[in-house]
């Protein structure tokens, strides 16, 4: 196969170029560096198996993929590809000669984003290749947003070591409680992101409420009662985001109605919220803060319970709740 030398600027998009054909690259490469549209940088794959050894080093922001190639096809290729968190939303164009509509329909069930059929038409390449391409700019502008947001979670977490790895902690412990409930997916997601991004408003709070060595005045409790409203302000922006707004901002609710910022009682109460709060608490009672020493579990899980018979939390998370660090607990044990 014929040499490429790279010469890669970071400004520019990448294209991964699988294709078993030598020639079919050249035609493909040529058509697109004649372009108006030039400026890419091209990386070459003449199997499924290297692509995909080359897609981890490269990241590329499109992928033209032939269908019929030895070894592992492209459709196989389309499938590992948008199986991989990392590397689901780079877009394919599947560049075929299979023009019947089942070889389309599997092409589609295995996330391939657009087609070109040959002999390539080269305005429709062109073209095609130009509107994924600003389609993945994009998505990574928003990813990049995204990770903006998750960074200052962070750094709220960072000013306090009393609260350092609190997010993280809750994050898993919300989502393996959700996977206890039997929800969604989606569902699990949004506990993962609700957990990391829960105190997030807190960047608003003077550290000299926040950081206090001993109880809250009245007046201090009351800016802390802001963050959840200042956490949903910053995280509203992204649309990405939406449905993790609810948890953000409804966590200290509490299910008889005396949380805060809304007074929300029982079912009003998002499910996600519900669930976070829950493990926030728990996290929370078993953790040093500056004011005292984490308490052990055992006597956490009595304040809740105590509390649950008081009505502030929701009797069956709670329930779920316990069960799940029982089971956890025994495990321990056993190994």
């Amino acid at each position: 196969m014929k040499e490429y030398k790279l010469i890669v600027r970071i400004s520019n998009p990448k294209i991964l170029i699988v294709d078993d054909l030598p020639e079919n690259i050249e035609i493909i490469r040529q058509i697109l560096e004649d372009s108006d549209n030039s400026g890419y940088d091209f990386f070459i794959a003449n199997n499924g198996i290297k692509a995909l050894e080359l897609l981890e080093k490269v990241s590329p922001d499109l992928i033209l993929l032939d269908v019929m190639m030895p070894g592992m096809n492209g459709f196989e290729v389309a499938k590992r590809v948008k199986a991989d968190p990392k590397t689901r939303l780079i877009p394919i164009i599947m560049i075929t000669a299979l023009e019947s509509r089942e070889d389309r329909i599997k092409g589609l069930e295995a996330g391939v984003d657009d087609f070109i059929t040959k002999p390539v038409n080269i305005i429709e390449l062109r073209a095609r290749v130009k509107n994924l391409i600003k389609l993945r700019e994009s998505i990574n502008e928003l990813e990049q947003a995204e990770q903006v947001i998750f960074s200052l979670a962070r750094a709220v977490e960072a000013k306090d070591k009393y609260t350092e790895g609190h997010c993280g902690r809750l994050s898993t412990m919300a989502e393996a409680l959700g996977r206890k409930l039997q929800l969604s997916e989606q569902d699990l997601k949004i506990l993962n992101r609700g957990g990391i991004l829960h105190d997030i408003g807190k960047i608003s709070i003077p550290d000299s409420i926040l950081l206090k060595n001993g109880p809250l005045t009245p007046e201090e409790f009351e800016e802390i009662k802001m963050h959840p409203e200042m956490g949903e302000r910053i995280c509203a922006p992204l649309k990405t985001l939406q449905p993790v707004i609810p948890a953000i901002k409804y966590h200290q609710e509490r299910w008889d109605g005396s949380g805060y910022p809304e007074g929300l009682k029982g079912d009003q109460i998002p499910l996600h919220a519900r669930i976070i709060g829950i493990v926030d608490i728990f996290d929370a009672l078993t953790s040093d803060r500056p004011y005292r020493k984490a308490m052990s579990e055992e006597n956490a899980y009595e304040i809740i319970k105590e509390e649950t018979t008081e009505g502030k939390w929701d009797p069956d998370i709670v329930d779920a709740f316990l069960e799940m660090m029982s089971s956890y607990r025994n495990k321990q044990i056993m190994v």
